[in-house]
């Protein structure tokens, strides 16, 4: 099931992507349930599921706008240097722990959305990565059970402003500009998904190939993710982890490249889909 958000001409509402079709269930739920998050929270995805199945009401694509499939999350967590080419590339050693940082909600857009540039900074880069979608309240779970956890999977676009990044040891500065990174289109639950490692992830810059990488070659498997973020944190249905980055980005091309007005990057990540999103408001 891939489950969205999205907007129509007068509200936001979610539901499921059938082949060409959005199946609107929001439109429904959304006196109790006003966003996919709390629908998660309060259903669950069996019940989203028939909710589907008895709507009515449904959408083509080019007739709504993507939002970020959850569109408010309480928890973005984000993994750094988790890829071991990307490690190599930036000339580290591994780390012994997951670096953590989080994005703000404002800080994402939905497939198609423009990605907005920072203007401050020319050192806006692109990061594609594979993003958790928790699906249930977890708190302290082991590795071997962390799975269970997991409502699905999603693109994700950590869109980086390199200089803000360096401001201090945390990246959040560098990670948070409005409407810099992105997130969608949609979620493919994780009954789809069995096994996350056996996924690939491409990423594309004007229709070229700068990262592509199995999500094997995570330092940190999701599991371990899941299990070590849950032991300080409960996390919430609706919650997001961004596993790391593939090598390729960027700030270590020989030539460096920056984004700028008019790219267009696409994260495709196989079995899920594909983000894309063009940049705009340089200068």
């Amino acid at each position: 099931m891939r489950l969205a958000s999205f907007k129509t001409r007068d509200r936001d509402s979610y539901g499921v992507v059938d082949g060409e079709r959005i199946i609107d269930i929001g439109y429904r739920l959304a006196s109790q349930y006003p966003t996919l998050r709390l629908a998660v929270s309060g259903l669950g995805p069996r019940a989203i599921e028939e909710a589907a199945q008895a709507s009515e009401v449904w959408h083509r694509a080019s007739d709504i706008q993507w939002l970020p499939p959850i569109s408010d999350p309480a928890k973005v967590i984000c993994v750094g240097l988790n890829y071991r080419a990307h490690v190599i590339e930036t000339g580290r050693q591994p780390p012994s722990r997951p670096l953590l940082f989080t994005r703000f909600a404002n800080s994402q857009v939905g497939h198609e959305a423009v990605l907005r540039h920072p203007g401050v900074s020319e050192r806006y880069d692109y990061e594609g990565e594979l993003a958790v979608v928790i699906g249930r309240r977890t708190h302290r779970v082991t590795e071997a059970q962390a799975l269970e956890c997991v409502l699905g999977y999603t693109c994700f676009n950590d869109g980086s402003v390199r200089d803000w990044q360096e401001h201090s040891t945390h990246f959040t500065a560098g990670k948070n500009f409005l409407a810099s990174g992105a997130c969608g289109p949609w979620i493919v639950t994780a009954d789809e998904i069995p096994d996350p490692a056996a996924l690939t992830l491409e990423t594309r810059v004007n229709g070229e190939t700068w990262q592509r990488a199995p999500v094997s070659d995570l330092v940190f498997t999701i599991p371990y993710l899941i299990s070590y973020c849950s032991t300080f944190t409960e996390l919430l249905p609706g919650d997001m982890i961004a596993t790391g980055t593939p090598g390729g980005v960027g700030a270590w091309r020989k030539p460096v490249y920056w984004l700028k007005d008019g790219d267009v990057v696409e994260v495709d990540i196989s079995a899920v889909g594909v983000l894309r999103n063009r940049v705009a408001g340089a200068g």
